[in-house]
């Protein structure tokens, strides 16, 4: 027994001192318990790889779906966006007969995720037959919105799980912990899975995305094994429960919520647009095999990764949050301008930098951005106030992954038809495109910035303070 006592107190001591917010343990929540509960991130990201990177490429490449139509049902599952602030409420001031608020929603949760990966690959087999395509169309986005709305609600109250167990000093840096876990977890899936589709068949696509179903739900279950305890309080109907709209109106009285939140939304569309188009654009315009494609992904999570690290260590020395988003879109700009030079340079590497760097402007932003949020919370309106961080951010990001995929399709038929001109009679001429208005859109969403910067309290931090995210919704 001691030996087992000194073993674990040196690797807790190890883990403290290499993994990022391995602080956010205590004697009560262990670093074991958390990266358990942790592992409902890791099946997040293993879905987001899924949804935005890998489907939609061999939807497109493979299956020959219509760019425009892969677009929209990639962006189906953020139809549940809106309804993130709504779904953390509700989790907070629900009454259960069992006494528990989050375990029923990450528990339905959980059965939506696999729900909707169980009948996905089949539907999408459909779509790729002309007499049964009607009805792989609706299948294929019934599997999809069942898949976003559960992946959401999972999300959603997993993280508010989080927020229960831990103390108040910790809490920032334990849901950090678990947004690393969902980087790890796009990364891991990524690599996984690119390399089991490196040779696609319809047989291994039905493997992959079903064994993939399989996994969520273990994953989620031992995540959410044990973790909420049960209260009569959560089972009394006399517990106060406050309505919806008396905390929603109580956050947007705040002077600058709403510039914040356009800003937001802004840089949701810049950097998302191209979400359902850089795999395709690998394959279609440089020839890239589906497991180097989906590369890629695991590229931007790693950029995304090096950026989350990089902002929390300038929060921690006092720089302004907001100056930090607008650092995150500037790489963002240079970002797609490799991406765009990559076609005319036949360069793979070349676009694998631009999605690494994707990635890290992307962190950046979203980690200033979401920082300067949580500063305009009250004890009140605290969950509200980063559920409509996420709100706008993933709604945002949908309509402009349908955008992406109408507009690309647009732009190249014109383009392949000569109305162009010669010069851009090519295929890459709508993925360039689209880069070029997500440039467009990060200038805006500086310009939109640059008034906000210094106005709110994220501008400084105190010196000491540990840097940390209450709750970090993608």
């Amino acid at each position: 027994m001691a030996e087992r006592q000194a073993l674990s107190a040196k690797w807790s001591k190890v883990a403290l001192t290499w993994l990022p917010f391995a602080d956010a343990a205590s004697a009560e929540i262990p670093l074991s318990r958390l990266l358990r509960l942790s592992l409902f991130q890791v099946s997040v990201g293993m879905m987001t790889v899924l949804l935005n990177g890998t489907l939609n490429r061999v939807m497109i490449v493979e299956l020959g779906i219509p760019a425009w139509l892969v677009s929209l049902m990639i962006a189906i599952p953020l139809l549940a966006a809106p309804f993130r602030a709504l779904i953390g409420h509700k989790s907070d001031v629900h009454r259960s007969v069992l006494g528990w608020r989050r375990v029923p929603f990450i528990w339905f949760g959980t059965l939506m995720q696999f729900g909707g990966l169980a009948i996905m690959p089949f539907a999408l087999l459909l779509m790729a037959r002309p007499e049964l395509f009607a009805i792989g169309v609706a299948a294929s986005a019934l599997a999809f919105l069942l898949a976003g709305f559960g992946m959401h609600t999972t999300q959603t109250a997993g993280l508010a799980l989080t927020g229960d167990l831990v103390d108040d000093e910790r809490r920032p840096r334990a849901v950090a912990l678990l947004y690393l876990a969902l980087l790890a977890g796009m990364m891991i899936a990524a690599l996984v899975i690119g390399g089991l589709l490196a040779h696609f068949t319809p047989t291994r696509l039905v493997q992959v995305i079903q064994g993939s179903a399989i996994l969520t739900f273990f994953l989620n279950v031992i995540a959410l094994w044990k973790q909420e305890a049960r209260s009569s309080a959560i089972a009394s109907a006399d517990t106060p429960r406050p309505a919806f709209t008396d905390v929603w109106q109580s956050f947007v009285a705040e002077p600058i919520t709403m510039r914040l939140l356009v800003a937001v939304g802004l840089g949701a569309t810049a950097f998302s647009m191209q979400d359902a188009l850089l795999e395709p654009y690998g394959g279609e315009i440089l020839g890239l095999s589906v497991g180097a494609t989906t590369f890629l992904t695991g590229g931007w999570s790693l950029g995304a990764l090096a950026g989350f690290t990089l902002s929390g260590r300038w929060l921690s020395r006092g720089l302004d949050a907001l100056r930090i988003a607008g650092f995150g879109a500037v790489v963002g700009i240079a970002a797609f301008m490799l991406v765009i030079f990559a076609a005319p340079l036949g360069s793979p590497a070349a676009l694998l930098a631009g999605a690494t760097g994707i990635g890290a402007g992307a962190g950046l932003f979203l980690v200033g951005t979401l920082t300067t949020a949580m500063t305009l919370a009250t004890e009140k309106t605290s969950g509200l106030a980063l559920g409509a961080w996420g709100a706008v951010q993933t709604t945002f990001a949908g309509l402009a992954i349908a955008m992406g995929g109408v507009l690309r399709d647009l732009v190249s038929s014109l383009a392949v038809s000569d109305e162009l001109g010669l010069t851009l009679a090519n295929r890459a001429t709508g993925y360039a495109t689209i880069y070029i208005i997500e440039i467009c859109l990060l200038l805006a969403t500086l310009v939109v910035l640059g008034p906000l910067v210094g106005q709110t309290p994220a501008a400084v931090r105190p010196e000491g303070r540990s840097f940390g995210l209450t709750e970090f919704p993608t």
